[in-house]
């Protein structure tokens, strides 16, 4: 009967002993997380202009999840995968687990400035613009990095020189203008009818514009280029 429970207690330590040992490799690995999360905002950003820089934060030490073999980076909808951010990171088996790291990515890149104070309403020009560099991460959503974007274009108010623009402060130039002649032209599935009517507002590309008919009734269509409007029925 001793020699019973001696064995059995050296069988419980050993089954202890190799429990502890197994324990350790059976957490997850938290510099593991910190790759998924970089790597998911390497490729969120990929196609971004200029020189991208990922910075991942610290996971917290102190928590203890179970390894996962297939962790997964998410991030909540509307969140932009730049600047300052937050990334999830999930693990659905063998154990259920969802943690939140922090971390930071800057774009370094060209971006569009005035040079010139720019008025309310005036087309601009490219001599009136010039391209500056910044991390374009930490400004504003919008921000144009192409002049060809602006070229053209209006500003919805005055700008002073050094404004970076951003396309919710340039309006495109109208192509269908307060009082034109245009062409109506109304399509359905198999079938299009096209006449002259007049436009009773000025409108940009893919705007909706109001235009009075031949018989005298208001309709609303969408305003294209060289003086269309158009409706889809």
């Amino acid at each position: 009967m001793k020699r019973q429970y001696v064995a059995f207690s050296l069988l419980a330590l050993f089954i202890g002993g190799a429990h502890a040992q197994q324990s350790p490799a059976a957490r997850q690995n938290p510099n593991a997380l910190r790759t998924v999360v970089e790597q998911y905002l390497k490729t969120q950003s990929a196609g971004l202009p200029g020189e991208v820089t990922v910075k991942v934060g610290a996971v917290d030490p102190r928590i203890s999840l179970a390894a996962c073999p297939a962790p997964e980076a998410f991030q909540q909808p509307g969140a932009r995968p730049w600047g300052k951010t937050t990334v999830g990171v999930r693990c659905t088996a063998p154990s259920a687990w969802t943690i939140f790291v922090q971390a930071q990515v800057s774009v370094m890149a060209d971006y569009v400035a005035a040079a010139v104070p720019l008025a309310q309403g005036q087309p601009v020009d490219p001599g009136q613009l010039v391209l500056m560099k910044a991390d374009i991460a930490a400004m504003p959503n919008g921000i144009i990095t192409d002049m060809a974007q602006a070229v053209g274009r209006t500003p919805t108010v005055s700008l002073p020189a050094g404004t970076a623009l951003r396309t919710d402060t340039l309006r495109s130039a109208p192509v269908v203008q307060q009082g034109q002649t245009v062409r109506l032209v109304s399509r359905g599935s198999n079938f299009s009818v096209s006449s002259d009517a007049k436009a009773i507002n000025k409108a940009s590309e893919g705007q909706v514009v109001q235009v009075r008919t031949l018989s005298g009734r208001v309709v609303s269509g969408t305003a294209r280029a060289d003086g269309l409007v158009e409706i889809v029925l």
